[in-house]
């Protein structure tokens, strides 16, 4: 098992409600963690301004090749939206925060390295659209409640959940989950196609999803970040001009230093180390 340790180093660290950590032993992976475990990880103001806070570092680093997005409590996830605060916010207070979770969620999605959700307790709501917003979803094997519970709530999913669970599972599917505000376990979420992986019954999610990224830091990082993007651009673009968008990423990557390594790395039959340059 590996252990993460926080970037920040005051001593206000322990109390933030969302923050970036690095993954001992592994180059390239970071954590973006949620800290906020008497609610499950419910997206509170505070919790919220953090994440926008650690996204928009994220962002920025290029040291990072994975981030997993994960809770710091064994048996969470995210509940969703905080109700109890809810419940004293005004309409406008409401709207705002409405806003700004838009807001780090389509941050979130556009991160320029992979992103992968740790699913290891109940993702409902605005925490399931939270896992939508990242490039894939590991759930841990005894996850029992991931859905968007909204309708029976008086709502509608309001962060993305229309949108990016209809792109990912199809009109269907979406219309079904929603409409019924079922809950799914992990294994039907998997067959439903919401995860992209399972856990074992001996480990979590976020085990999985180390594994995972571990395999994926292993490439080029400037070949992955170009990847992301020709990949995200596809839903834009009619084929002609996603194929040109295709053309022109890969022609960046031809000239950089992680290219020439793994060619001389081929030709001398060992890994190529490759330094993001």
């Amino acid at each position: 098992m590996k252990f993460c340790t926080k970037r920040f180093n005051s001593a206000s660290s322990n109390s933030r409600q969302a923050f970036l950590e690095t993954l001992e032993g592994q180059t390239g992976i970071t954590c973006l963690s949620l800290n906020r475990p008497q609610s499950k990880n419910a997206i509170s103001t505070t919790l919220l301004k953090e994440l926008l806070e650690s996204l928009e570092t994220a962002q920025f680093d290029k040291s990072i090749r994975v981030l997993i997005l994960r809770s710091t409590t064994v048996g969470s996830f995210c509940a969703g939206a905080d109700l109890i605060e809810r419940r004293s916010m005004s309409q406008v207070q409401v709207s705002k925060f409405l806003s700004d979770l838009r807001a780090a969620f389509g941050k979130l999605e556009t991160l320029p390295m992979p992103t992968i959700a740790a699913i290891d307790g109940p993702a409902l709501g605005g925490g399931l659209e939270l896992g939508l917003a990242c490039d894939l979803r590991v759930a841990g094997h005894s996850v029992t409640k991931i859905g968007l519970p909204e309708t029976s709530l008086g709502i509608i999913p309001g962060a993305g959940g229309t949108q990016r669970a209809t792109r990912l599972i199809g009109l269907s599917k979406a219309k079904d989950l929603i409409y019924t505000a079922r809950m799914l376990s992990a294994k039907e979420a998997f067959e439903w196609g919401l995860v992209d992986y399972l856990s074992s019954p001996e480990s979590n999610a976020f085990e999985r999803a180390i594994q995972l990224a571990s395999q994926i830091g292993n490439n080029a990082p400037l070949a992955l970040r170009a990847a992301k993007q020709a990949i995200s651009r596809s839903e834009d673009l009619a084929l002609e001009p996603g194929l040109d968008f295709e053309r022109a990423s890969y022609e960046t990557l031809l000239s950089t230093q992680d290219r020439m390594e793994a060619l001389v790395a081929f030709k001398e039959k060992r890994h190529p180390i490759f330094k993001g340059e």
